[in-house]
């Protein structure tokens, strides 16, 4: 049971916070024992990093203090299609070829910005598992001495799940990036600027193609960071990662599923952060455990996960249900009940 204190930690970035003075307090976010631990709720959104956190805690930090702006940028996204369908109808009109090649450049600016804060927010989360992982403590000591930390990996995720429910929204990106790609490769710009060339290169395109082309890129960045993780430390038992991400799971799925616990959320918003936090380590914990999420073995019940969220309205949860079913890895294998993979049809 000691690993139920992992993730009384991942809603330090919200009203809802968990913090008790010993650790059989914490049992009863998965015994549902309301009556004798009655005081579930406290503030904690000022809590600040100890000093063996501090230098982690800043360079995390420095990163997710841009995580709002990208949002932002994002759903501000419009893209230029009109210019482009324009363009392409008229090949021999140069007027309107420089307004298609003005109207995608500094999207394209834009686009290999979310791109480079993707590179930013991978190492970030390396930097948080390194130290939520090493010895001598387990990674529930880590999470209970350095609560600080753990609150950023739960905003990593809040913030990932974010990106990619907009990132679905909008088609328009990868149309840009296409036409920005092909005007490139075909030298169709003759005179025109051609100073982002120096920004967006070729090699740099490539990357950027790739992870455009993902369903949910960021998602995609974590997994393969986690794993990449896991690999490059042969050293580390593979539990340290994984007890973490399926206890974190677990947390949460009480927590949305208790009528207790939720008419305390003080807003839709934590309600929706707790489903997000959720299906962001059960994709992590898919593609760093070699029998994956679905498996009987799994520590993760996942039909009670799938369930709760099924429970709330089809348009809020309509992405995070799409980043299961196609940000796993291991959803299809033989071994995965038939019931979970019904229930996510």
């Amino acid at each position: 049971m000691y690993s139920c204190l992992l993730c009384v930690s991942v809603f330090h970035c919200c009203i809802l916070i968990i913090r008790f003075a010993g650790m059989g307090n914490l049992l009863k976010v998965l015994t549902r024992d309301i009556e004798n631990y009655p005081h579930f709720f406290l503030d904690f959104e000022n809590a600040q990093p100890t000093e063996g956190e501090r230098e982690v805690w800043n360079q995390v930090n420095s990163v997710l203090q841009d995580s709002e702006n990208i949002l932002t940028g994002l759903q501000s996204y419009k893209g230029a299609g009109q210019e482009i369908r324009d363009a392409i109808q008229n090949p021999n009109d140069f007027m309107l070829q420089e307004r298609a090649w003005n109207s995608v450049c500094p999207l394209v600016i834009k686009l290999k910005k979310f791109y480079s804060f993707s590179l930013r927010l991978e190492e970030a989360l390396q930097s948080l598992l390194e130290c939520l992982t090493c010895a001598p403590f387990t990674p529930t000591q880590h999470l209970e001495r350095e609560q600080a930390l753990a609150k950023q990996f739960a905003e990593i995720l809040h913030f990932t799940l974010r990106f990619d429910e907009l990132k679905m929204r909008i088609p328009a990106i990868q149309n840009d990036f296409s036409y920005y790609r092909r005007t490139i490769s075909r030298n169709r710009i003759n005179n025109m600027n051609l100073d982002i060339e120096r920004e967006v290169n070729n090699e740099m395109a490539n990357r950027m193609s790739l992870f455009y082309a993902e369903a949910t890129p960021m998602l995609k960045t974590l997994s393969n960071a986690t794993t990449n993780f896991v690999t490059e430390n042969k050293t580390l038992p593979l539990e340290n990662t994984t007890d973490c991400l399926s206890t974190m799971a677990s947390v949460c799925k009480v927590m949305l599923e208790t009528p207790e616990y939720t008419s305390r959320f003080s807003s839709e918003d934590t309600l929706l952060f707790c489903m997000r936090v959720m299906v962001g380590v059960i994709i992590l914990y898919d593609h760093v455990h070699p029998n994956g999420a679905f498996n009987k073995s799994s520590k993760i019940d996942m039909k009670g996960c799938i369930k709760v969220l099924k429970d709330q309205p089809a348009d809020t949860v309509e992405g995070l249900l799409n980043a299961l079913k196609f940000t796993t890895k291991h959803l299809n294998d033989e071994s995965t009940p038939k019931n979970i993979r019904t229930m996510l049809q």
